[in-house]
């Protein structure tokens, strides 16, 4: 993800979390409003403080969550870069032993062709040697 995706994340977290805290400031107000019996104003003020603290719980919950996930991201990425490299050099190792065994093999073959054309001239030689021998040479 791009740095432009978390900034929007995170900014979507801090409204999510302003209106979570407006609707338990508006809450309480109207509970306030609605009776004005003490107990259920701090009743209400101890429900507000509740769901602001358990709005902030779960804003810094979703924080770790996302700095978790984030993690295990940066550990996948880099496992599967390790796993891509190992993969290249057992391709390459494989690459060269094959090289290997194609110049082994062409140094083999232009062993026997030079062993071959060696041959071939010595017989051509001694057929000449014999036809000069032949016609008095």
């Amino acid at each position: 993800m791009s740095s432009r995706d978390l900034s929007w994340r995170g900014g979507r977290l801090a409204r999510l979390g302003v209106l979570v805290l407006a609707i338990g400031a508006f809450g309480a107000v109207g509970v306030g409003c609605g009776d004005s019996d003490s107990d259920s104003v701090s009743e209400a003020e101890d429900r507000l403080e509740r769901g602001l603290e358990e709005a902030k719980q779960g804003i810094e919950k979703a924080g770790d969550e996302v700095g978790k996930g984030f993690d295990e991201a940066g550990k996948a990425a880099k496992q599967g870069l390790e796993e891509g490299r190992e993969e290249a050099k057992k391709g390459i190792e494989g690459g060269k032993s094959e090289a290997e065994r194609t110049i082994d093999k062409a140094e083999e073959e232009a062993k026997q062709g030079i062993e071959k054309g060696k041959e071939e001239a010595n017989e051509a030689i001694e057929e000449a040697e014999k036809q000069a021998e032949r016609y008095g040479y």
